[in-house]
C-alpha cells in the first residue's frame, strides 16, 4: 500500500508542476530553461546580474509558495492542500 501512496504523491506533484509551468508563456518557459542550463547550478558565477534578475522574475511568476504548499500536501497524502 505504501508503494501506491508514493506513486500517487509523485503523480500529484507532476500535475502540480504542470499547472505552475502553465503560468509562464511558452517563450518564458524556454528562456527559463536556457537560464537554468546556462547557470550550471551557479547563477552568481555564470549569469549576469540582469540574467539573475530575469530568472528571479520568471520563477516568481511560477508562484513558488503555492507550489511548495501543494507539494507539501501531496507528500502528506492531502489533495491540493485540503486538510
Amino acid at each position: 500500500m505504501m508503494f501506491w501512496l508514493r506513486v500517487l504523491a509523485v503523480a500529484q506533484v507532476a500535475l502540480l508542476v504542470r499547472r505552475h509551468l502553465a503560468l509562464l508563456e511558452p517563450d518564458e518557459r524556454s528562456r527559463l530553461g536556457r537560464l537554468v542550463a546556462q547557470s550550471k547550478g551557479r547563477p552568481r558565477k555564470n549569469l549576469s546580474a540582469y540574467e539573475r534578475a530575469e530568472m528571479l522574475r520568471l520563477v516568481q511568476k511560477l508562484e513558488p509558495g503555492g507550489f511548495a504548499r501543494g507539494a507539501w500536501g501531496a507528500s502528506r497524502g492531502r489533495a491540493r492542500g485540503k486538510p
